[in-house]
């Protein structure tokens, strides 16, 4: 009788690990979207007039609940819900507009029609 309850303690303890182990391995890889993912990166831009149009590119995407980009450091700082966009998307939509980021460069023919005071030094 000892013998029978220890193998059943023994097992139950042995399918919980195993249990952990793969819920906890699925959220490691990827398999659960943050709904609140914080993001920053560099946006190729000048003035005010750049900042409205990246920062209002950035809104364009399902998904983004906060978008804000520094004149004077070029940082854009995003909150994405992983659901519903990714951060490609998000910098995509900023090179539509004339803006290049390092992973996604803007077409010549968007960067040739910002203002003039819009355009950077491009790499």
């Amino acid at each position: 009788m000892k013998n029978t309850i220890l193998g059943m303690m023994l097992l139950f303890v042995t399918l919980s690990i195993q249990a952990q182990e793969t819920s906890g391995g699925a959220e490691l890889n990827g398999a659960k979207k943050n709904k609140n993912a914080k993001y920053t990166f560099e946006v190729n831009g000048n003035c005010e007039q750049c900042k409205k149009r990246i920062e209002k590119a950035a809104f364009s995407v399902s998904g983004v609940k906060m978008a804000s980009w520094s004149i004077e450091t070029h940082e854009m700082t995003v909150m994405i819900n992983e659901e519903k966009c990714t951060l490609v998307d998000v910098k995509k939509a900023i090179a539509n507009i004339g803006h290049d980021t390092k992973d996604v460069k803007a077409k010549d023919e968007v960067y040739e029609k910002l203002h003039h005071c819009c355009k950077y030094e491009r790499e």
